[in-house]
């Protein structure tokens, strides 16, 4: 695979939804519940700060995206957040590393200060290795943070890292 990360387009949109609705329906590392739709992921994806994605350029298919906003505003407004997704076939082949690190870039170039994540799920070993080899510190854990799909409770880790 020749996998390039870069800025999504209009026509990346139906394969970000599909990527995104895959995570939430695993329900194991996204809060969100909703599924995103054609009616509402371009406005999603268009108010974000940016928007990446990880392309096969040699079949043109998006394997996975990411989005990074702001994680609070104010005096607070230097802290940006950023949410990654690989599409399920395609795992394990260090495409959400491509991800993150294009994702500390921009959160650079952008003019945030600090990168961070308020809620890895515990369970996510390969998130949190990830990270850590990065440079990302795990600031604590949040027991029972993060709802999973059939009721139970799992933790959640705080991490972060200065761009």
């Amino acid at each position: 695979m020749n996998i390039e990360v870069r800025k999504y387009n209009d026509r990346d949109i139906p394969a970000m939804i599909s990527i995104w609705n895959e995570v939430v329906e695993e329900a194991v590392a996204f809060p969100q519940e909703e599924y995103l739709t054609d009616e509402n992921g371009k406005d999603f994806f268009d108010s974000q700060t940016y928007c990446g994605v990880a392309e096969d350029k040699n079949t043109g298919v998006i394997l996975g995206l990411y989005i990074l906003h702001p994680n609070n505003v104010g005096r607070c407004g230097h802290i940006s957040n950023a949410s990654f997704a690989v599409s399920l076939g395609i795992r394990g082949q260090h495409i959400g590393e491509k991800l993150v690190r294009d994702c500390i870039h921009k959160a650079h170039e952008a003019d945030f200060r600090i990168l961070q994540f308020n809620a890895v799920v515990a369970t996510n070993v390969h998130a949190k290795h990830l990270y850590e080899r990065l440079g990302f510190k795990c600031l604590g854990t949040i027991p029972k943070g993060f709802r999973l799909k059939d009721g139970n409770y799992e933790d959640i880790c705080v991490y972060y890292k200065e761009v």
